[in-house]
């Protein structure tokens, strides 16, 4: 049995949207828009200026704009502007597709007219948004599909508080409305859900590496008093056994080290705080070299510090420049040659402070240069490879260079030596306030 058409909503294809030839108002009031988007106005800014411009020629008390999500199972509420307030269907409200009147919009690419919705909720009583609009007020409503080139990516709503507002003519001034904001609109929503998602993951990143901090750092401990013979006498297999949960839980703490310095990068969790009396020396090497040591003492690597006496306060945030010698040193003992030397050398002049962390191995080869600095970018050489890591290291590296203003460059000579030098100028960016220290 063939369904009832519903004749409280109206359907309009291409073939049933009028022609549209604006009129002279119509003309200036697109051009106008066309004029914001070509000005990279904000989404909000056009959609206010849309709604306040284009009201004499289509009614309306509501404005909004709604993009399809979920392999187009929901569509989420993004902006609207209204005359009134306040607002029960606002941004960020989902809504289900599937078996809605909206679906065949966004579907078939449509225009949705509903004369009366007070009337299409008595009838559509599951509708939550509709139970909504008409909360605040709205009795019809005027659906336009967003178009991107061939995809409907979205809609256009305009509403008001009178039934029967809309008429065919309306539809093609909306559609023609549509047409020029798709495109703009869409790539600032999506810009949006980037940023929501890295902040997302971010918070993910800091959560789960802060939950794991404690108690790998209790194992390890735990597994040098046993290694060590405070927790009674142990023979050579269990020392043996102990020392292997030692090494791996170190690499598990310094792994949680890497994201945990990650996640606050990503997140704009880190103060940047510089300042014009640091003692290199007192203040930022005997620190970071005392955290590489013990893994230096493992692998036989002797570490050479070249720093002139007469070098003088230095002016830089000491603890995120802790953070990047205590990588780049890290790095040059875990992956430098076995019982070879690493070296860390400190140079400054009027205009800059120059930290350079050289080391005997592998190095790298020089197509390979471009990759060091990516996040998780880990080079393919088989000598690298043999050495696990995070691939997050150089990049926070490299984050933390840029945010004092300065930079990082890698040399090396594939089979003998690596380097990487930091370069600082002195003095450094100021700090900025604490919520732009997104970097």
């Amino acid at each position: 049995m063939t369904a009832k058409p519903d004749p409280l909503v109206h359907y309009l294809g291409s073939d049933a949207v009028p022609t549209f030839d604006p009129t002279l108002t119509e003309q200036r009031a697109l051009d106008a828009v066309n004029a914001r988007i070509a000005a990279r106005r904000s989404t909000e800014e056009i959609l206010d200026f849309l709604f306040d411009h284009t009201s004499p020629l289509c009614p309306g008390d509501r404005l909004s704009v709604a993009f399809a999500e979920d392999a187009g199972q929901r569509l989420v509420s993004y902006h609207t502007v209204a005359r009134y307030a306040p607002l029960a269907l606002d941004r960020g409200f989902a809504g289900d597709l599937r078996g809605s009147s909206l679906e065949r919009v966004l579907m078939t690419g449509v225009v949705r007219i509903i004369d009366d919705l007070a009337r299409y909720l008595v009838e559509h009583p599951a509708s939550r948004a509709t139970r909504m609009l008409v909360a605040e007020g709205v009795r019809s409503s005027l659906t336009c599909p967003l178009r991107v080139e061939s995809r409907v990516v979205g809609v256009l709503f305009r509403s008001a508080r009178e039934p029967h507002a809309f008429t065919p003519r309306h539809a093609a001034f909306h559609l023609a409305l549509a047409e020029r904001l798709a495109q703009a609109i869409e790539k600032t929503y999506r810009l949006e859900q980037l940023r929501a998602a890295n902040l997302a993951y971010s918070e993910m990143l800091a959560f789960v590496t802060h939950e794991l901090k404690s108690p790998v750092a209790a194992m390890v401990s735990t597994a040098q008093l046993l290694r060590d013979g405070y927790l009674g006498p142990t023979n050579d297999a269990q020392r043996d056994a102990a020392t292997r949960m030692v090494t791996r839980g170190e690499y598990l703490l310094g792994l949680v080290r890497d994201y945990l310095e990650l996640a606050r990068l990503e997140g704009g969790g880190v103060s940047y705080a510089p300042r014009d009396d640091v003692d290199l020396d007192h203040d930022v090497l005997d620190i970071a070299l005392d955290i590489v040591r013990p893994e230096a003492a493992r692998r036989g690597v002797r570490i050479e510090r070249q720093v002139p006496a007469d070098l003088g306060p230095v002016q830089v945030d000491p603890a995120l420049l802790r953070v990047i010698l205590v990588n780049l040193l890290g790095n040059a003992v875990k992956y430098g040659r076995e019982d070879g030397m690493a070296r860390v050398t400190a140079r400054r002049d009027e205009q800059e402070l120059r930290l350079t962390v050289w080391n005997e191995g592998p190095g790298f080869p020089a197509a390979e240069q471009s990759r060091l600095f990516r996040k998780f970018s880990r080079l393919p050489s088989p000598e690298l490879q043999q050495e696990p890591g995070s691939g997050v290291g150089l990049y926070t590296v490299w984050r933390l260079a840029t945010l004092h203003g300065g930079r990082v460059v890698a040399r090396s000579e594939h089979g003998a030596w690596a380097e990487f030098e930091c370069t600082i100028p002195q003095p450094p960016p100021p700090a900025v306030p604490a919520r732009n220290t997104d970097i």
